[in-house]
């Protein structure tokens, strides 16, 4: 027998603390957002690879350059002439059809800003500079949801959806990324808690609330918090919710096609996109933590031991990026999901190059100015590489691609306008990105 005596204690019941808030939270605090009617029903699965994997050692090899730069690997053919990348990656190569590469990407020269790659600008660091929202919740504000007992911006991990990111910004809380930790087993509502018990006890709710309301009100993103409790009761007791994060309803055969566990949650993307979500984000990489050497904070971050580390790596995200796609296309997702692959940056395209961060002789340092980004679905064109970096992969050919063309590439093909305003803290309208041309040749 439950003693509720607290808001707190009401929301624990069966275990609504899956991600950053508790449901009754999450569905309070997207009162504020307005949300305008779109053009699209498109969604996107966000792949990131925390920490920057080397470009010259995956989808930017370089043969005939000389062995302190081309590294251990050497490239193999795709499907699609010109289009040759890892060794390791060879399940990739059978599907390069289905894939898009753009290979002339550049990044703002921090040390690690995924704030820019989500957000498109670089995480603040002078006073009275507003932080930019992330996409996500950019999504989250401006799309009208095929769903509404689903968020519209779900994070499979803390490190999308809060560690080194802006989150909302000014959009509000409304918009913060409805992030999932620990078991699902959690996403349900507790056997032995009675629906009549539990709907007595939102009384309780509502009487604790009243208490509040005013000091709610004034903080300004809470409105009725009788209607979002009643929302997230729904939810709970809602057998389609838990059965969209629930991969064990899928095939044993195709979960083992995905391979590992971490593997599985572009599994679970996959359900949540199909189900209604626009935007799912996930980090790949840094869950196996068995390639974690030296000063490394994850498994891409590879100034030390970076053929070993990839050797492990690799594999594992060849077998995990060829299943979804192909899994998308035997559904017939393809042209509605958009699903994008890369991390934040490049590295030294000489081994054992150091910028100031460290390099061992067998380690890749950071190196913003090149990198890559892998493109698949969505209704873009594929089967191409786009861009080129020179002879040594240390910078692009031309006027490089940067993450706001790329954000913008997904803006649009989420139905959205780059050149939209919204309101910043200080009510002034502000463009979602500064630079709005999209990767022009993907459309």
């Amino acid at each position: 027998m439950l003693n509720l005596h607290s808001r707190r204690d009401f929301l624990r019941v069966g275990g609504l603390c899956v991600g950053g808030l508790t449901l009754a939270d999450l569905l309070r605090l997207k009162a504020q957002g307005a949300v305008d009617s779109s053009r699209s029903n498109k969604a996107i699965i966000f792949v990131y690879l925390f920490g920057g994997p080397s470009h010259v050692d995956t989808y930017d090899m370089k043969p005939d350059a000389p062995a302190e730069y081309r590294g251990e690997f050497r490239p193999t053919r795709t499907n699609v002439p010109g289009f040759d990348f890892c060794e390791l990656m060879p399940l990739q190569a059978t599907i390069a059809d289905k894939l898009a590469l753009v290979r002339n990407m550049a990044f703002n020269p921090n040390f690690h800003d995924p704030v820019e790659l989500f957000s498109g600008f670089r995480k603040p660091t002078e006073a009275g500079v507003a932080m930019r929202p992330d996409f996500g919740s950019v999504v989250s504000r401006l799309r009208q949801r095929r769903r509404d007992d689903l968020p519209a911006y779900v994070a499979l991990d803390e490190i999308v959806g809060q560690t080194f990111r802006n989150g909302p910004a000014y959009l509000g809380l409304a918009h913060k990324a409805f992030i999932v930790r620990g078991n699902l087993d959690n996403f349900s509502l507790n056997r032995n808690i009675r629906l009549d018990r539990l709907q007595e006890r939102t009384t309780l709710l509502r009487e604790f609330d009243a208490m509040s309301r005013d000091l709610e009100t004034v903080r300004g993103d809470l409105a009725s918090m009788d209607h979002f409790s009643a929302q997230a009761l729904d939810m709970v007791t809602s057998p389609r919710v838990r059965e969209a994060f629930d991969v064990s309803q899928e095939p044993l055969q195709l979960r083992e096609r995905y391979g590992s566990a971490e593997a599985l949650r572009l599994l679970q993307a996959r359900r949540l996109v199909e189900a209604g979500v626009p935007v799912v984000t996930l980090t790949f990489g840094n869950q196996e933590r068995d390639c974690i050497v030296g000063m490394t904070a994850n498994s891409w971050d590879t100034h030390t031991g970076n053929f070993n580390c990839l050797r492990t790596l690799l594999p594992r995200l060849d077998r995990a990026v060829h299943t979804l796609i192909t899994d998308l296309h035997e559904r017939g997702l393809d042209q509605d999901v958009l699903v994008y692959v890369g991390g934040e940056m490049g590295r030294t395209p000489r081994v054992g190059q150091g910028t100031g961060n460290g390099a061992s002789p067998d380690g890749r340092d950071h190196w913003p100015r090149a990198g890559f980004g892998l493109f698949a679905g969505g209704g873009l064109r594929m089967g191409q590489v786009i861009g080129r970096t020179d002879r040594h992969g240390s910078a692009s050919v031309g006027v490089p691609y940067r993450p706001q063309n790329m954000l913008a590439t997904i803006y649009r093909t989420l139905g959205l306008d780059p050149a939209t305003t919204l309101p910043d803290y200080a009510g002034r309208p502000t463009f979602l990105l500064d630079d709005q041309r999209p990767i022009s040749e993907l459309l």
